[in-house]
């Protein structure tokens, strides 16, 4: 009976979340035209991340994934919380997205291909000598 369950825990599934920890609540009450950039940090918390260029904006991410021992991850739920701001820092818009936006890459093996010249092993050893810019003595001196 003990060999019985000690099988049933090795597979059972590893839950993981990542990122903001949603309240649906909290996150419903923000409201265009109402709240600015204060409110919404006093709610909220800081944001996972902010926008860099264009119109300010604020995005909290969560993700939960599950994953039977020994094998990779997979998303379970993922939700965005995109929070855009006026000039002014009032909320403009709330848009909620989830897994529907998600991108999954495949990686092109363990190299990524660049633009350029292929270097062998001596060359990347032996390719910088001579290239350090002079030493010698300063000009008039």
């Amino acid at each position: 009976m003990a060999g019985a369950l000690l099988a049933l825990g090795a597979c059972s599934s590893i839950r993981e979340s990542r990122g903001y920890v949603v309240d649906r609540v909290l996150t419903q009450a923000i409201q265009p035209g109402i709240d600015n950039q204060r409110s919404v940090e006093g709610t909220l918390g800081r944001p996972t991340f902010t926008s860099q260029y264009g119109e300010p904006t604020w995005y909290y991410i969560s993700s939960v994934t599950g994953r039977k021992p020994f094998v990779r991850p997979r998303i379970r739920t993922h939700s965005v919380l995109e929070v855009k701001f006026d000039e002014a820092g009032n909320v403009a818009s709330v848009n909620r997205s989830g897994v529907e936006n998600v991108v999954y890459l495949q990686p092109d093996g363990d190299k990524t291909p660049t633009l350029g010249r292929e270097r062998g092993f001596l060359e990347d050893l032996f390719g910088n000598i001579g290239q350090v810019g002079g030493a010698g003595p300063a000009p008039g001196g």
